[in-house]
């Protein structure tokens, strides 16, 4: 009689899919069936796929590598080539473009081709992590597996916008007409949000015009929610408002991020009063405010240093189910750093465990700069050795205006238990001679041990 507890291969992929936690799949995918069997497990591809992307999107990197080299032994069948794709992804998500090149050179070995889909994989997981250079080298040698498509062109572009060569963009997407590869919204769209980030507005209109005219290409959400945060950041409420009742009008689904750059855009130019009303209107149009929705009113609110009505759209959030997150409350302990309410800043920060957060390295650089700028450097030195302790560290800039200020007010003893909690002499030395005033410098070069 057959164990009713036996798990087949198909039943192992349902059990897997059903699994959230991945620890548990791993040792339900290495084990299982506890009890001895005659006959070797032989796994579904399926079950690879499935293991291979709950370990990776939880970041067990080591554990998911054992599981690619199991794969690459099996004999039975040959990996498709999404998996490999969404290896290289999880790597570029992680910042681990060594990782990410490697998996890339391995796909052959798993007995799988590589077309574009892989190639554009690895040029998105680089652009994520910044790789321009080594975007160019994966470009150098595309030819060998593949015709760049639509895809990999919209990642070009979107390469050259993030690096600022607007030029750039603009060549890249000629080189696309003339090969006669197909532009679609995200090409469009790429072009327009980097228009806008650099405040060409007229240009991302007329573009906008164009896509619909010459290219017949209709704009998408991110066309339009780009080109209003264009004109908010030049503070054209009303246009950004007139293209939000566009949106509308041609059915075009409004998210929150539409929504919340508006609120962003009302408070940026004194028309809080409109606020409620853009709320009322979202929340008839189906869209539910989210984290970023709040934390634009927060933000608006602690520029005008109303910190009441801050932490009651805090305290709204909790109230309606959804849970603030870290950068909630970094903004308003920013908010109280630049309104010089220093004590009310450290209290919030302190508070935070209690709320159930822990600092992150945001939170930590803008208290230390608060207290630097209001000259409370013994609180700075303070949270500065709990930074170090927590393994993050301020920018050089906090740091040089920090050392300069302890030298300053004559601090010798705080300046030398900074400069030894930093750990490297050599450094500060460096250091010193590039930002210390002359006629100070050989009192800190005896300082360091000179």
């Amino acid at each position: 009689m057959k164990n009713p507890n036996f798990v087949s291969p198909f039943r192992l992929s349902s059990l897997l899919r059903r699994e959230k936690n991945p620890k548990l799949a791993l040792q339900l995918f290495l084990n299982p069936n506890p009890t001895p069997h005659p006959k070797p497990f032989r796994y579904p591809l399926p079950s690879y796929d499935l293991i291979i992307s709950k370990l990776g999107r939880a970041k067990m990197f080591q554990e998911m590598e054992q599981i690619l080299h199991q794969l690459k032994q099996e004999t039975r069948f040959a990996p498709e080539e999404i998996i490999f794709c969404n290896v290289i992804n999880f790597y570029g998500r992680a910042r681990l473009p060594d990782r990410a090149l490697q998996m890339f050179d391995q796909i052959p070995s798993f007995r799988c081709k590589i077309t574009v889909k892989s190639v554009n994989s690895l040029l998105n997981a680089l652009l994520r992590c910044r790789e321009f250079e080594r975007m160019r080298e994966v470009l150098v040698g595309i030819d060998k597996f593949a015709i760049p498509d639509t895809c990999t062109y919209n990642i070009l572009i979107h390469a050259c916008c993030v690096s600022g060569s607007l030029d750039g963009a603009w060549k890249v997407f000629d080189e696309m007409l003339r090969k006669g590869v197909p532009s679609n919204a995200v090409t469009f769209g790429t072009l327009i949000s980097g228009l806008c980030a650099a405040s060409k507005l007229k240009e991302a209109f007329r573009l906008k015009e164009d896509m619909v005219r010459i290219f017949e290409v209709k704009p998408n959400a991110f066309v339009y929610t780009s080109l209003i945060k264009g004109l908010c950041k030049i503070k054209e409420l009303n246009l950004a408002i007139k293209l939000k009742e566009e949106m509308l009008d041609l059915k075009i689904g409004l998210d929150s991020a539409v929504y919340s750059t508006l609120i962003g855009g009302l408070f940026k130019v004194g028309r809080k009063e409109e606020v409620l009303a853009v709320l009322k209107e979202m929340r008839g149009n189906g869209c539910k405010p989210d984290t970023v929705t709040y934390n634009a009113m927060i933000h608006g609110f602690c520029t005008e240093k109303d910190f009441e009505s801050a932490c009651h759209v805090l305290n709204e959030m909790v109230e309606g189910g959804l849970n603030p997150d870290i950068i909630s409350y970094n903004i308003i302990i920013r908010g109280y750093c630049k309104a010089g309410k220093l004590k009310e800043a450290n209290d919030l920060f302190e508070d935070l465990p209690r709320r159930g957060y822990a600092p992150d390295v945001i939170s930590y650089r803008i208290l230390f700069d608060g207290f630097i700028d209001g000259m409370q450097l013994g609180e700075a030195a303070f949270i500065l050795d709990e930074m170090i302790f927590k393994g993050h560290f301020p920018h050089s800039g906090s740091i040089n205006k920090f050392v300069d200020g302890l030298y300053q007010a004559g601090n010798m003893d705080v300046l030398w238990g900074v400069l030894n909690s930093l750990g490297d002499k050599n450094t500060w030395r460096v250091l010193i001679c590039s930002v210390c005033k002359k006629d100070w410098l050989p009192d800190l070069l005896e300082i360091v041990g000179h």
